[in-house]
């Protein structure tokens, strides 16, 4: 093998597949990056067996080959380099590259190209198209509520279904559950439902950062794998075995009441209840209280500590339907459900104390957020 590229563009790409790099792994070699020449460009790849990234990148190709080096070695030279062309050379008797840019040069030991995982070809399968930055934004709202446990498996994926033109992506770890819906770019010839790593999707979705392109997807459920591709990287995935819970079964379908707020205050004074709800047991408190005539109705957020004190803050609600109502939430779970609506109106749905609170973004149905309550003395 020996090639010519520039040290930016190597440095993008190894910035790339680093991601699926292993970190701790029974195969050492997991902890290499594959570099082969493919197409007339130098291809990138990683793998930790569950996941795998692999991007190219232009070069002069002089002569066909691979070989793969340690990932963090070589990610860590050529980020030493200066902004100039990189030469890479397989030398006579192979197990060293040679890299020279500038009046710099290292020889990096590697291991055989034939003895690193296979990266999966996905080919065949149920294909789909997504806008990038309304699959970023799903993710964004779904991925942080699935489990990190690994005692539920089927719980640390995510949920992906495909139907005509709608795609939906749900997340539950037990205490909450996150769904949001949205449109495809293009409808699917057939409805598809498979549950994708959470680890993966928020991979992907640092990926795509800004893009403005579509993503590409390629379903494969009876190999259990999952291909996403966006400009020149592919995202090629195992999927999470299992039976997903009929979550539609967990979203309440009535209320007795409903609040709406301004999502920037109620967070606001969320942030400010979570100081002292985290020596206290993680609770923060909610009080609904419709307003007199035309006046607003308010909500009280308090949360309290045995140890440190307590705080109470209120929000003026834009409307209240039903009367006064009250909830406890785990102040995480809380928080999180605010930050990923960013800004706006939402609206927080109750039955009784016990009972599950629904989030809701005003002016869209694609996205509802269940949150089990905590049970407080009041």
């Amino acid at each position: 093998m020996k090639l010519s590229c520039l040290q930016e563009n190597l440095s993008r790409g190894l910035s790339i597949v680093g991601r699926a790099v292993a970190g701790r792994s029974t195969l050492p070699i997991t902890q290499n990056v594959l570099l082969e020449t493919d197409r007339s460009m130098l291809k990138l790849s990683a793998t930790n067996l569950e996941i795998a990234i692999t991007t190219w990148i232009g070069s002069m190709i002089e002569e066909e080959g691979a070989f793969t080096v340690p990932a963090r070695l070589l990610t860590e030279f050529v980020n030493s380099l200066p902004s100039d062309r990189i030469d890479l050379e397989m030398e006579e008797g192979g197990g060293v590259l040679r890299f020279v840019c500038g009046r710099a040069e290292a020889r990096i030991h590697g291991a055989d190209a034939n003895d690193f995982p296979p990266i999966p070809q996905v080919e065949e399968g149920v294909a789909a198209r997504i806008g990038a930055q309304d699959f970023k934004l799903a993710i964004s709202r779904v991925a942080f509520a699935a489990a990190t446990e690994e005692s539920r498996p089927v719980l640390t994926g995510v949920e992906a279904k495909l139907s005509g033109d709608r795609f939906t992506l749900a997340a539950a770890d037990g205490f909450r559950l996150a769904v949001q819906h949205g449109a495809l770019a293009e409808p699917v010839e057939s409805d598809i439902g498979v549950i994708v790593p959470a680890r993966t999707l928020n991979e992907l979705s640092r990926l795509l950062g800004d893009q403005n392109d579509t993503v590409d997807i390629m379903m494969v459920p009876a190999r259990s794998q999952v291909m996403f591709k966006i400009g020149g990287v592919e995202v090629v995935s195992q999927l999470v075995q299992g039976a997903f819970p009929n979550y539609d079964q967990l979203i309440p379908q009535k209320y007795d009441s409903r609040s709406v707020f301004d999502l920037q205050k109620l967070l606001r004074a969320t942030r400010s209840a979570a100081i002292f709800a985290r020596d206290g047991s993680n609770i923060i408190r909610l009080q609904m209280t419709p307003g007199e005539e035309e006046a607003p109705g308010k909500a009280v957020i308090s949360a309290r500590s045995e140890e440190v004190g307590e705080n109470q803050g209120e929000v003026d609600t834009e409307a209240i339907e039903g009367g006064e109502s009250k909830i406890a939430f785990n102040s995480r779970y809380l928080q999180e459900v605010l930050a990923v609506l960013e800004r706006g109106q939402v609206a927080l749905e109750t039955t009784t104390s016990s009972s599950p609170g629904v989030f809701k973004p005003i002016g869209s149905d694609d996205y509802v957020h269940v949150v089990m309550p905590m049970f407080v003395q009041w």
